[in-house]
């Protein structure tokens, strides 16, 4: 079992005969702690729902009490949180990577995924202080500046993906190892996806074009009009919506990502980094706040709202 979520599988060598499904199966009360907190913890709060997504979860949250009280977050808070959220995509497409590939045995791509994750996780600690939970977010921006004296190490973080991409797409898309253990494997066709309302790279690898990022753009990505989803057509592949095809989505994904950050790096505008530094007036201006408020966000998995 993972988390809240427990599955029961029946087997017959390597194929799935049935499967019980037990949601809820660990519960550790995170909606009942977090209606006894102010606005600003839960956000704390809310970066322990999951170690590999802890930006996108205070993200959805944060957009969402935005929302709710039409708070304009600055353009360059908007820009920093676009490169924690792709740095966070970076790291954890190259952890489910490296996870797949030791479900498979092939324990070699394991370490080599790992290995070269180490990368993004030293550079978010450059600039959060953590690898993981990295308290970069607030209501109404972020909490701290991406600096010029940091810039230089982001840039070589880039470099170094951007120089392995090339042989790290070889590995895990030629691979007769990898090909002969996911293709045609955990198939979800197009219209399951659909039906299913699957999201993310499960939904992309069956061909779903569907991507927050894209659909309900927030942050820089509005100004990103060459972003699209990542589907295996990309590579001129007819989508079979496998294991093989999941593969697909991540890799060329994590390019994109590289893309994205660039992006921000040479077009992020000067200027304030919150709307309201001070957090007690802005726990005090929420408290008088009615209504609702919804936050989508594109995590590595898949939409994430609060």
């Amino acid at each position: 079992f993972k988390e809240p979520v427990r599955f029961e599988f029946e087997v017959d060598g390597e194929s799935v005969i049935s499967c019980d499904i037990d949601m809820g199966y660990t519960h550790r009360g995170i909606e009942k702690v977090a209606v006894e907190r102010n606005f600003i913890q839960i956000i704390y709060l809310l970066e322990r729902v999951c170690g590999i997504c802890s930006f996108s979860h205070p993200m959805a949250y944060c957009l969402a009490v935005e929302n709710a009280a039409e708070i304009e977050v600055p353009p360059r808070a908007k820009y920093i949180r676009t490169i924690i959220g792709e740095l966070e995509r970076l790291h954890s497409h190259l952890l489910w990577a490296g996870v797949a590939a030791h479900e498979i045995g092939f324990d070699t791509l394991f370490h080599y995924t790992w290995k070269i994750r180490e990368k993004v996780m030293d550079y978010l600690e450059v600039v959060t202080g953590n690898r993981v939970n990295y308290a970069m977010l607030t209501i109404g921006g972020v909490r701290r500046d991406i600096t010029g004296e940091q810039i230089p190490a982001l840039k070589e973080a880039l470099n170094y993906y951007s120089d392995l991409y090339s042989r790290t797409a070889e590995i895990l898309l030629d691979d007769m190892s990898i090909r002969m253990r996911s293709e045609g494997v955990g198939i979800l066709t197009y219209d399951q996806a659909v039906d299913l309302c699957a999201v993310g790279p499960t939904a992309r690898a069956s061909g779903l074009a569907k991507d927050v990022r894209v659909d309900y753009p927030v942050g820089a990505y509005p100004d990103m009009d060459w972003l699209k989803p990542v589907t295996p057509g990309d590579l001129g592949k007819e989508p079979a919506g496998d294991v093989y095809d999941r593969f697909i989505v991540r890799v060329l994904e994590m390019k994109q990502s590289i893309n994205i950050i660039n992006f921000c790096l040479e077009n992020m505008p000067e200027g304030d980094i919150v709307t309201e530094p001070n957090a007690n007036k802005m726990i005090n201006s929420l408290k008088k706040i009615e209504g609702d408020g919804i936050g989508r966000y594109e995590a590595p998995r898949g939409e994430v709202a609060h």
